[in-house]
């Protein structure tokens, strides 16, 4: 199917292409882009190619842009239900429940307050939308005053709110002041969906996404690569798989048009490559001790997959036992012990549990009546790669025999 947005790029000036592809990738990396608080040419270029681009959203994601003189804001729906992807505190850890619980809060009590006023003043507004919500905060308690200054940051970092002045970082443990501007204009634009029609959660999530449906197969597929660049065909519907089969070469066209990516095929499916290395908001391995301790254990279960766990071409996930997923995972920690953190080395069985947690989020491995799945992808990572099994379509498989000699 080619769409207004491809017929336009496919006719477009080069430089007004380039253009396009930048603001595009803005977007996808900072969905809300606002004066004052992102690259200011990022949201003029938006400006800029604002209908090409609202036109290439909508009928390519099914996703709508909404573009002001002082913002733009893309309504992605992201991909549901899916606790893999969680906001994250400006120390890396995630989001707890309560830190979600006093944002909503936090936003519904910014809709009634000055446009500025003292971080006390909307701590007062906080606790009085809790107790119109029924909710038992007690913002006096150290763990709800962080969690509530998680959820400050958080628009702080989205250009919802501005300091002024004070000391807001220390405000948790140190009861410090801080004067607040608040961007009304950016407030109205943070819910995707209307609040109104949902009587619950799920209910939200559902409305959000109900553009997928104009679109069926493409749409779906080609929100799942972008929000998380791993496409296992494996996992899809038959009829989404059938689509995909049918119109992945000319879809690796469309992710270079539009944004500047690689789609790379595989007998298993597909990823998309960002050769700017820009797009993630999350990096594996990366210098985080965990995440390298993964990739060891990663090494570790590509090596024994292929040693143990042959399968057919084509097939994205292979067993192995969780015994034998164990026993890797230690003999990797026995291995490298000198080389970790304290904290790894006297508690292994947490250090391998989040070692684990890392992988499967990442949706290298996932656990499955008594086993441990491992993703064709895992072999990237392993050392001494050598991509020689073929499927039926002729594709190289990312499941390959190990050899002797170099990546």
């Amino acid at each position: 199917m080619t769409t207004t947005a491809d017929r336009i790029a496919a006719t477009a000036d080069p430089q007004d292409l380039a253009e396009r592809r930048r603001a595009a990738r803005a977007l996808l990396k900072r969905p809300l882009l606002a004066s004052g608080s992102t690259d200011p040419d990022d949201l003029r270029l938006v400006r800029r190619h604002q209908s090409e681009l609202i036109q290439l959203f909508a009928d390519g994601l099914g996703y709508r842009l909404q573009v002001d003189p002082t913002s733009a804001r893309l309504f992605k729906t992201g991909l549901g239900p899916d606790s893999t992807r969680p906001l994250r505190r400006r120390s890396g850890a995630s989001f707890t429940p309560r830190a979600y619980a006093l944002l909503c809060l936090t936003i519904a009590a910014l809709t009634r307050a000055r446009t500025q006023l003292l971080v006390d003043e909307l701590v007062a507004q906080v606790r009085a939308a809790a107790v119109d919500a029924g909710l038992d905060v007690d913002l006096d308690a150290i763990g709800d005053r962080r969690a509530l200054h998680a959820a400050i940051v958080v628009l702080v970092d989205l250009g919802v709110l501005r300091e002024r002045d004070g000391d807001l970082e220390h405000w948790a443990d140190q009861r410090t002041q801080s004067l607040l501007d608040v961007r009304r204009d950016l407030l109205s634009l943070l819910v995707a969906a209307p609040l109104t029609a949902a009587s619950s959660a799920a209910d939200l999530l559902t409305l959000a996404a109900l553009p997928s449906a104009v679109g069926g197969a493409r749409i779906a597929t080609r929100r799942a690569l972008l929000e998380r660049p791993l496409l296992t065909t494996d996992d899809l519907t038959a009829e989404h798989a059938e689509w995909w089969r049918r119109n992945r070469n000319r879809e690796r066209d469309w992710y270079e048009t539009h944004f500047g990516l690689e789609l790379e095929l595989r007998a298993e499916g597909a990823a998309v490559i960002d050769p700017d290395d820009d797009l993630s908001d999350e990096r594996f391995p990366g210098t985080d001790k965990t995440r390298q301790l993964a990739l060891l254990v990663l090494e570790a279960l590509a090596d024994e997959v292929h040693r143990t766990a042959p399968g057919g071409a084509g097939t994205a996930w292979r067993g192995l036992p969780l015994t034998t997923v164990e026993r890797c995972a230690q003999d990797v920690h026995a291995r490298w012990h000198d080389r970790l953190r304290r904290d790894q080395r006297e508690d292994p069985d947490r250090a391998l549990r989040e070692a684990l947690g890392v992988l499967a989020r990442f949706g290298l491995i996932r656990r499955e009546d008594g086993a441990v799945l491992v993703h064709a992808a895992a072999t990237r990572y392993a050392p001494r790669v050598a991509l020689l099994a073929q499927s039926a379509t002729g594709e190289t498989s990312l499941f390959d025999d190990l050899t002797d000699g170099e990546d």
